[in-house]
């Protein structure tokens, strides 16, 4: 069967735009691109297998699951794996679906789907700075800046001492504290660029900065105070007619 002329420049900016994807899919500078590549640190051979601490853990996972429906679990073991070795490589992927006695692609496909499983390298200390749009009026590129600056390193890349990842990422549901980072499992909010500074220092000292905002206000409230729920709620039945 002969194609239209139509039918094969379809056809070829299809497969344009499937080699486009597949080139910037490592913007983010950890997932990496939607198909393993095996390189000397990372292929089936690489050695990894699950602390005696984990594997306890692991029995404890699969206690919550019925019986046969293990699979269930693959998120939370891929978390285990990833949290005890730093990021995914293949090995731990392959080993998770042993213990799970699944196919290996079924692990693949929850790890390429998710983007907080991480399938190259990262630094100690993972930075992930937001500059979706309410971060980005607040002025994220200030953070972004102070960060580059501080650490000596853009977007996707690692510092050479392997402490620190910087990449940039869309929204992490912090928008009424913006700007703000991810550090780890950490979230710092309402920041400036001194305050970002001052986080990265206590990192290279070794200290853990306390997560949260940095203009002095409690969680999400607003920058005055509590404008509601000032007191105990009402009991039931409050407002509601005597005769109902």
């Amino acid at each position: 069967m002969f194609l239209s002329a139509a039918a094969r420049s379809v056809l070829s900016q299809a497969a344009r735009q499937v080699r486009r994807l597949h080139r910037s899919a490592a913007r983010a500078g950890a997932g990496g691109i939607f198909v393993h590549r095996d390189t000397p640190e990372n292929n089936p051979d690489t050695p990894f297998e699950f602390t005696e601490q984990n594997k306890k853990r692991i029995e404890a996972i699969l206690s919550m699951y019925p019986e046969g429906h293990k699979q269930a679990a693959t998120i939370p073991v891929l978390d285990l794996a990833q949290r005890q070795h730093g990021w995914l490589p293949i090995s731990a992927m392959n080993k998770v679906a042993e213990v799970l006695g699944v196919a290996p692609m079924r692990v693949y496909e929850v790890a390429t789907f998710y983007t907080m499983f991480l399938r190259q390298p990262v630094g100690k200390y993972f930075i992930q700075i937001c500059t979706t749009t309410p971060c980005m009026l607040c002025n994220s590129d200030s953070i972004l800046e102070a960060i580059q600056n501080k650490l000596g390193i853009k977007v996707g890349e690692t510092t050479p001492d392997k402490m620190f990842t910087l990449i940039e990422v869309e929204c992490l549901g912090a928008c009424v504290n913006a700007p703000m980072v991810q550090i780890n499992d950490n979230y710092y909010e309402d920041l400036a660029p001194k305050d970002i500074e001052n986080i990265i220092d206590e990192l290279k000292a070794g200290r853990i900065p306390p997560p949260g905002p940095r203009s002095g206000r409690f969680s999400c409230e607003p920058a005055g105070g509590l404008t509601s729920l000032t007191g105990p709620p009402t009991g039931p039945g409050f407002g509601v007619r005597s005769d109902l």
